[in-house]
């Protein structure tokens, strides 16, 4: 047994900001609808289906980059910062979106990359022109060593080195994800100010928040010493960066001070949410320090559940533990942290949890606890029906690091396959023309009209948590304390002023006795009973607070 009391005060004073405790819906921008035929996803098809995400009860969206992009990672290779790809549309159907999302109550966040841009980015062709321009130090170059090899031992999340050899300039230039997306040098105050006039530039489009993508990736050791070899630790290594720890190449402690600066513009906006992407092993420390204060970023975006291989309840204690502890006086206040299940990048929850014959229980089990966590939660599209993992047979794939490494990386073209809307239709809905990547026949069976004439369903499941969650307090804003876990057994509890909830998950495939407190009010999860949990069944007991 395994057990952990988080202090986790809930705030009371800030809960004018719109995004504490939200549920924040994410849209993978070329799979969620294509309104012209064209196979792939666009900003007039999100604004189309607002209304659906609306009536899921979340607070927010999130879209992933549709910025101008080669595509070379799906519009992570940013060309332009501040213009729309033809592919999803123009600024004006930006524009109509940001309004169509604020009539139905529900703001919109978007992601921006700082890290690295495309090698297309017109600040890219003039740093590399030569040494002396204006930009020739807005990206990462080095000398190659005396035998032409690269400056340090630096690897790429992709596989291969963290350099490539550019001859214009007779130098090295870094990149920390494929080649095509150079390392903008974060450390320069320049790169800085015109990362802070893009931002500036949404904003003033109406955008109330920003995920920060790779954001510990932004700077490195301007000394650029070697990364010291990682110990064995039995988990698989397919790349080189597996071999590596990270202390030198990322993480730099100098990103605080960017991230300041970025959280002051925002500031001046209004109560604009900011979540940083931070991954890695020593993932949670870069994470509290991003978020420390009021002069910080909002949140952090949590990696503990995204890539683990099953979900147990003493993973659920260690995560929730690292978050909440009372500041000392030495210590700011930290942010709150962010959870997901599932995203653009990680596999879909269920086909990596557990067993096919147990995923519709799995499913809602899952909902809520998601439902249930402090923080706020993110959902990734088509999570709210259950969909699966897809298998991409290799001749299909678009994912630059599955090619790269096939078989032993999981292709992330797996959870990025279309939204499937109606079964009924051709290609479910998604488009009329021929989707960029294929639609399953277990996906479909689960689309969105279908569960929609469900009373039943998972769709309607995922709506009655986020209702649960919206319409209390303690779930949406309050402490969680008394997290324990003992076998498959997980129970905290969350309270809020005067409301106190009694949480308790069963998540293993055998019966669990438990006792639930006396009284109050009671929600039972797939047949939970006050004193027997079934498999893969939760029990939420409302008593009030003593």
């Amino acid at each position: 047994m395994s057990s952990q009391t988080v202090l986790a005060p809930s705030l009371e004073a800030s809960v004018d900001s719109w995004w504490r405790g939200a549920a924040i819906y994410q849209i993978y921008p070329r799979s969620f609808t294509d309104s012209n035929g064209d196979g792939i996803g666009d900003l007039a098809g999100i604004t189309a289906r607002l209304d659906y995400v609306a009536s899921l009860g979340v607070e927010a969206i999130w879209i992933s980059p549709f910025y101008t992009s080669p595509m070379a990672d799906f519009g992570y290779d940013v060309a332009d910062y501040c213009d729309v790809d033809p592919i999803f549309g123009t600024l004006a159907d930006f524009d109509a979106l940001v309004e169509k999302a604020h009539g139905l109550g529900l703001k919109v966040t978007i992601d921006m990359v700082f890290a690295h841009t495309s090698d297309k980015h017109p600040w890219f062709a003039q740093s590399r022109a030569d040494k002396i321009n204006d930009k020739a130090d807005w990206y990462v170059w080095k000398d190659a060593n005396a035998d032409g090899t690269p400056p340090n031992n630096w690897q790429s999340v992709f596989g291969g080195p963290a350099w490539t050899w550019d001859a214009r300039r007779q130098q090295y230039y870094m990149h920390q994800f494929l080649k095509e997306q150079p390392q903008l040098n974060a450390h320069n105050p320049a790169v800085q100010a015109a990362a802070l006039d893009a931002l500036r530039f949404w904003l003033d489009r109406g955008v109330d928040g920003f995920r920060l993508d790779a954001l510990n990736h932004s700077m490195f050791d301007p000394a650029f010493t070697d990364n010291p070899a990682a110990p064995e630790d039995g988990r698989p290594r397919t790349r080189p960066f597996d071999f590596q720890q990270k202390v030198n190449s990322q993480n730099h402690p100098d990103v605080v001070g960017f991230v300041e600066k970025i959280a002051k513009l925002c500031a001046e906006y209004g109560a604009t949410f900011t979540v940083a992407e931070v991954g890695g092993d020593e993932a949670v420390p870069l994470m509290k320090a991003y978020t420390a204060g009021e002069q910080r970023l909002s949140s952090a975006y949590s990696f503990d559940f995204l890539y683990a291989p099953y979900l147990t309840a003493d993973l659920v204690v260690k995560a929730l533990s690292q978050w909440g502890e009372e500041p000392s006086e030495e210590s700011l206040p930290e942010g709150w942290p962010s959870w997901a299940f599932e995203n653009h990048d990680a596999p879909r929850h269920i086909s990596r949890w557990v067993s096919e014959e147990h995923r519709p229980a799995f499913a809602r089990l899952t909902a809520a606890l998601l439902a249930s966590l402090r923080g706020n939660i993110f959902l990734y599209q088509g999570q709210e029906l259950g969909l699966e993992q897809d298998e991409i047979p290799f001749h299909l794939l678009k994912d630059p690091e599955a090619i790269a490494n096939w078989p032993l990386t999981l292709s992330r073209d797996g959870v990025r396959t279309p939204m499937p809307w109606d079964g009924e239709h051709f290609h479910a809905g998604f488009t009329e023309g021929e989707p960029w990547l294929p639609l399953s026949p277990t996906n479909i069976a689960k689309a969105v009209a279908g569960q929609e004439a469900d009373p039943e369903s998972q769709l309607h499941w995922t709506r009655a948590m986020l209702a649960l969650r919206e319409h209390h307090p303690a779930l949406k804003l309050g402490a969680l304390t008394e997290a324990k876990a003992d076998g498959g057994l997980l129970t905290f509890t969350r309270s809020h002023e005067g409301q106190s909830i009694a949480c308790a998950f069963n998540l293993s495939g055998e019966a669990i006795k438990h006792k639930a407190p006396d009284g109050g009010t009671v929600l039972a999860v797939n047949g939970a009973t006050s004193t027997s949990l079934p498999p893969y069944a939760a029990l939420f007991v409302e008593t009030e607070k003593k």
